[in-house]
């Protein structure tokens, strides 16, 4: 896909996980929207999927460490032709497929369930050592948010993705800068990721994760003897400017005329790119 594509694709994952969490009237808004960009790419020029046969064995997989960016994970893969797109509005509806956090067992195009923060990692080094135990040629890309960071499993799954040279797992780290109850240097001061990333034997850049030229050309990077990990440098709330300025976003509930207000938003800015 061209940049311009991709930013439209973007824009299209942004009101799907809006009209996605309208559909419920509220849910994990902030850190869905921050990492629509790299799912986009993702999904729409890097990985090695097919809607088709989502369960293909030498596919590329993602896992959503982060298991509360569902819904972007869910507009993603209805965009992509997984499931028809209506099916979103039953977000965490009872019999759903789409729970608030990511389940292997109910989505289509799911590779992993996550949720409880930090297991995701251990699951998708998993994943990674798994195929390339069986000489597949795939990559897993595993999506980690910076409050999550604060679990030690985290990092004990790097230290093994490193040490085992799993040069088949993508980790991506979604820097937003808050978590559940506020910004993440005042809960637990993370420090450098970059340079902890370079510390634990990965070849670790930091760039704009929300410029999906910046993370196509980082994605498209091919590993040799270390493992990659990409620090995105985002914001929560990313491409709604209310929900951007807003100090607790990490999961809102608002009335249906805001979230209307927010879909208008989406929309303008997606008529503006076509123009």
């Amino acid at each position: 896909m061209t940049t311009k594509e991709l930013e439209k694709f973007a824009l299209e994952i942004r009101l799907a996980t809006v009209e996605c969490i309208k559909s419920r009237g509220f849910g994990h808004i902030g850190g869905s929207l921050s990492v629509c960009d790299a799912l986009a790419v993702l999904y729409g020029d890097i990985m090695n999927v097919d809607p088709k046969n989502p369960q293909k064995p030498d596919r590329d997989k993602f896992v959503s460490s982060k298991g509360h960016a569902g819904p972007a994970v869910y507009a993603t893969l209805a965009l992509k032709g997984y499931f028809p797109k209506e099916q979103l509005l039953t977000l965490n509806q009872p019999g759903t497929n789409f729970p608030s956090h990511c389940d292997m067992n109910k989505t289509p195009g799911v590779d992993m369930t996550t949720g409880s923060l930090g297991q995701g990692t251990s699951e998708a080094v998993g994943l990674a050592l798994g195929d390339k135990l069986q000489g597949r040629d795939c990559t897993t890309y595993l999506m980690v948010g910076d409050g999550e960071a604060n679990e030690g499993q985290v990092w004990e799954a790097a230290m093994f993705t490193a040490a085992k040279k799993l040069t088949n797992l993508v980790w991506l780290i979604d820097w937003n800068k808050k978590q559940l109850d506020g910004f993440v240097s005042d809960i637990l001061e993370p420090f450098d990721f970059e340079e902890k990333f370079k510390a634990f034997g990965f070849d670790a850049c930091t760039i704009d994760g929300n410029d999906v030229a910046q993370l196509k050309e980082a994605l498209s990077k091919k590993a040799t003897d270390k493992p990659i990990a990409i620090i995105l440098d985002t914001v929560k709330g990313k491409g709604v400017t209310e929900v951007e300025e807003a100090a607790g976003n990490h999961s809102m509930n608002v009335a249906p005329e805001v979230f209307d207000r927010w879909i208008d938003e989406i929309k303008g800015k997606l008529a503006a790119l076509e123009a």
